[in-house]
């Protein structure tokens, strides 16, 4: 794969950003893309491995070795082609995913591994330049009716499947735009929402229906799914985690996406009401991932006075801890794009009360440095290291803290049985609940997780509704060892 000599001739090349100062300015990609001959390099970094990793690492079972392969020989149509032959979106994840290819990367074992997920970037925006991502309708429609319900990840790649098996499909959104997460909880620099704009316009000329504004189980009685052959719930899992820690109720405590939804409703000439804003204030934010670093992008962005960071569990290390060994995904620290903007980053430190004024303003955060005591065969314990307690100024303290699972209305309503964390029950590789034609797929059945699980997912479950329905499939499936079957 590649060439036989280039992970040896060739280091690893990343994409470049624009200057911290000018990026901060605006909410568009800022990205400085390589060029084709070095993203031509990069692809011949792929070694001849043998047992290749990579897309065992990747819940997608993406055939990473081969488009690669046919980057370094210039064959960027059968990359796309390829590539499209196990990703639905690889636009979304070649801009979002954490890469967990990468790391189970061969070559990372001694070396960088392969820009895997900047490649695959790299070859869709290519087919859309040249015109090769064409709408591919089916040629007769079976006709049975399907409802997906939610329009993120999951939901548009079940969709997709299913439309493509000759299904007609209908796709449920509560918001006013298609999208999910994608639409509102990712901020635009990170995601330019004319990416997704120019997919959703494949898929409708493909021939999928979508509804916005329709929240079911609120203003669409679930009586109606009764009128659909199947339906795939994949709204996510949006319930947000809080804190049981006094003064939570304070004026200026905010939840992350709130926040970042009105930031992007707002560039989008939505009306927002009392937007809450991070110019000259103290912000805070507590919690140490993915949704905290979008929360410091955008404060930088709004000007705030100061972008403090707090996460309650210990800085992982600078490079793969022996407790992660390769090819597993490594407890390993990461510092984003918004990080290097501007904040200052806190671990092990727990928050102990909401300060207030007389009017219920929050004005200071008071805070505890904590510590982990592990027990053999115990849960891990938090310990509160006296004489640690500090006043933090704060104006706006912003939770991202993660989401516990996702919201009960519409499984309270047609009897879907949960599990202990409450995801609606359905087995991994089947996707049916206890109601024969409803199935479910992404964080909604498994909890929160990764935009390649939702996409995995969500063509896992097309197959499986299309067996259902027609008693075979010719929808491909990803077997256990990471290969893609035709089954």
């Amino acid at each position: 794969m590649g060439k036989v000599t280039g992970f040896k001739e060739f280091e690893r090349q990343d994409e470049n950003y624009t200057p911290v100062k000018d990026r901060v300015q605006h909410y568009k990609e800022f990205t400085v893309p390589l060029s084709e001959a070095e993203i031509t390099k990069q692809g011949s970094r792929c070694m001849d491995c043998g047992i290749p990793f990579c897309h065992s690492g990747c819940p997608l079972g993406n055939l990473i070795p081969d488009f690669n392969h046919m980057v370094h020989q210039g064959e960027w149509q059968k990359a796309s082609w390829l590539l499209h032959s196990t990703n639905n979106f690889p636009e979304f994840t070649g801009r979002l995913c954490p890469a967990p290819c990468e790391k189970s990367c061969v070559l990372g074992i001694i070396e960088d591994p392969v820009s895997i997920e900047n490649i695959e970037k790299n070859i869709v925006e290519r087919a859309f330049q040249e015109g090769w991502i064409k709408p591919q309708p089916p040629k007769t429609r079976t006709g049975k009716t399907i409802a997906v319900v939610g329009s993120g990840p999951a939901g548009l790649a079940a969709a997709q499947q299913l439309n493509r098996a000759g299904h007609t499909v209908t796709v449920f959104e509560r918001d006013d735009e298609v999208g999910g997460l994608l639409r509102y909880g990712i901020p635009n620099f990170k995601l330019e929402k004319e990416i997704i704009d120019r997919r959703i316009a494949i898929l409708k000329a493909e021939g999928i229906n979508f509804e916005t504004n329709v929240n079911v189980g609120v203003n669409y009685d679930v009586k109606n799914l009764k009128d659909f052959d199947a339906v795939v719930l994949c709204g996510g899992a949006t319930q947000r985690r809080s804190l049981p820690t006094p003064g939570i109720e304070a004026d200026g405590v905010v939840q992350a996406m709130d926040f970042l939804t009105q930031q992007t409703k707002v560039l989008f000439g939505k009306e927002v009401k009392d937007q809450v804003m991070a110019t000259d204030k103290h912000v805070i934010v507590i919690g140490g991932g993915d949704t905290g670093s979008d929360c410091i992008g955008t404060s930088n962005r709004h000007g705030a006075k100061s972008v403090v960071n707090f996460e309650i569990m210990p800085k992982p290390p600078g490079h793969r801890s022996p407790t992660t060994p390769w090819p597993f995904w490594p407890l390993q620290l990461k510092t984003s794009s918004s990080h290097e903007e501007g904040v200052e980053r806190n671990w092990l430190i727990n928050t102990k009360e909401f300060v207030t004024d007389e009017h219920g303003k929050l004005t200071a955060l008071k805070t505890v440095n904590v510590e982990w005591k592990m027990v053999p065969g115990e849960r891990p314990q938090l310990i509160e290291i006296p004489g640690t307690e500090k006043t933090w100024p704060c104006d706006l303290a912003l939770l991202a803290l993660g989401f516990t699972g996702p919201e009960a209305t519409i499984a309270e309503q047609l009897g879907i049985e949960t599990d202990a964390r409450s995801n609606y029950k359905a087995e991994y590789g089947k996707y049916q609940t206890n109601i024969p034609n409803v199935f479910t797929a992404g964080d909604m059945r498994r909890g929160q997780s990764l935009i390649v699980w939702a996409i995995s997912e969500g063509r896992e479950a097309a197959r499986q509704v299309d067996l259902y329905l027609m008693g075979k499939s010719d929808l491909p499936s990803k077997d256990m060892s990471g290969d893609l079957v035709a089954l």
